[in-house]
């Protein structure tokens, strides 16, 4: 198979990444480092490469950094160097997917709010205003991440090993004549940013030139794209966005589990956990009427704490997909087996000698099922996946959950910090009832162009 794209360290055909000439099965975990302090930031990192990730994924928030034109925040949460200094320092990769429309449940999609009133600007699309200043600021943060060395191709040590521009757009596309316009050139302006490590085009099965299009989903394993791009998966909903109007959504670990071997099983590369920590919408970051809360459900909880079963059971399931790594990821066509009316066998490599992987897979959501396979006998539980990194003995079942439960207790203590506590007052600019207004309007009004975002809160009377 022919190299996709040229890098000096990280390269690409249909089947995986190359990472300093070796294929690489990526796990990835989704931190944003705005929703936690710096504090917490290495803990975490760590607890994800302990729970089998190699990799750390990450949005850059524009509206964060860009506070005003040519003004710049990375202060603070929006350390974005120091972030990836630390995925650097354990030893991790990371995918930057700096957008720079990042949806995320955040404000304003992650678009500054002080681009909406520029005249003649509309968002994503063809318009000129729109791509100068989308362009600018990737070209800032690329050059930033230059600066400092960051990506693979500047030395082994980079971590940076994919970035993306745009995302989610592709249901847009016919909606907006001009959509597809838009999305070639987002490519193209990606492609002269001279990264030389690969672009991404989250959930876009139908990325330009180069660029390679993943899938946003809770299951991926049936996304198709042209034969010389790698399968990748770039949001496995660990669960789901908390809502005032709604329970929190639970995502179980059998099914995450199962949605991920059924993916590698499949001819998968890249997985990446969305969000392997959620974290916090500190202040009127989230967007959309969303808590302030960002816990997905994913293995480590909004406070940093891991999230049990769920992380070690995904933990060991990591541990049995490295063990089919070399093997899976140097065979350029698996052999699928019909095992049974719900049930599907998938060999990588060659089934007549050791050097052989195989997924046993029982689609069937309620009945487990008892399969033969290479004259042995298999029992598969309901909606689950076997894998056998010989083709004999069955390492890791997706629906056996090993690992301990455990529920978070909240206890008093008497905490003794290293400097005072100072609290901090989110004061946000109101007016007083009776008052004279702030304006008079003949009509409705704007919410967004009335408060430039400066406020959640609009009070208005009529007369």
């Amino acid at each position: 198979m022919m190299v996709g794209v040229a890098a000096e360290n990280v390269t690409y055909d249909g089947r995986s990444l190359f990472i300093n000439g070796r294929r690489h099965l990526i796990i990835s975990g989704s931190i944003h480092y705005p929703r936690s302090t710096p504090e917490m930031w290495p803990e975490l990192v760590r607890l994800a490469k302990e729970g089998g990730a190699n990799t750390i994924e990450t949005y850059v928030f524009w509206n964060g950094h860009e506070i005003k034109p040519d003004i710049y925040n990375f202060e603070g949460r929006f350390d974005l160097v120091k972030f990836v200094r630390i995925v650097q320092e354990a030893g991790m990769f990371l995918i930057l997917r700096i957008g720079p429309f990042v949806a995320g449940e955040w404000n304003f999609g992650g678009i500054p709010v002080w681009l909406h009133f520029i005249p003649g600007t509309s968002f994503r699309t063809e318009n000129d205003n729109f791509k100068y200043y989308m362009e600018k600021f990737m070209t800032y943060i690329v050059n930033l991440m230059k600066q400092e060395k960051l990506f693979a191709s500047q030395g082994e040590k980079g971590p940076i090993i994919m970035t993306q521009v745009e995302n989610e757009f592709e249901y847009l596309e016919q909606i907006y004549p001009e959509g597809k316009n838009y999305v070639n050139w987002a490519g193209e302006m990606a492609i002269s940013q001279h990264t030389s490590v690969p672009w991404i085009m989250c959930g876009e099965s139908d990325a330009p030139g180069p660029v390679i299009g993943t899938c946003n989903d809770f299951y991926c394993d049936d996304f198709q794209l042209a034969s010389d791009k790698p399968k990748i998966w770039t949001e496995n909903w660990t669960g789901w966005l908390p809502t005032y109007w709604a329970p929190k959504y639970h995502r179980p670990s059998r099914d995450s589990a199962f949605a991920v071997a059924r993916f590698f099983q499949k001819g998968g590369s890249v997985v990446n956990y969305y969000m392997y920590h959620g974290g916090t919408n500190f202040g009127r970051t989230g967007g959309g009427g969303f808590t302030t809360s960002y816990d997905f459900d994913g293995p480590i909880d909004e406070y940093g704490l891991v999230r049990f079963p769920k992380w070690g059971h995904l933990k060991e399931l990591h541990e049995a997909i490295k063990l089919c790594e070399n093997v899976v990821l140097n065979t350029n066509q698996p052999t699928n087996i019909a095992i049974g009316p719900s049930q599907e066998g998938t060999v990588w490599g060659d089934p007549s000698s050791k050097i052989c992987v195989a997924f046993l897979a029982n689609y069937d959501n309620t009945n487990d099922a008892t399969v033969v396979f290479q004259n042995a006998s298999y029992d598969i539980p309901a909606w689950s996946v076997s894998i056998l990194p010989d083709c004999k003995n069955v390492v890791f079942n997706t629906a056996k959950v090993s690992s301990q439960s455990s529920v978070v207790e909240m206890v008093p203590e008497d905490l003794k910090p290293s400097q005072p506590l100072k609290w901090e007052v989110f004061v946000e600019k109101a007016g007083i009832w009776g008052k004279e207004a702030d304006l008079v309007y003949n009509g409705l009004v704007d919410q967004l162009n009335v408060t430039k975002d400066a406020s959640d809160y609009l009070w208005y009377t009529t007369r």
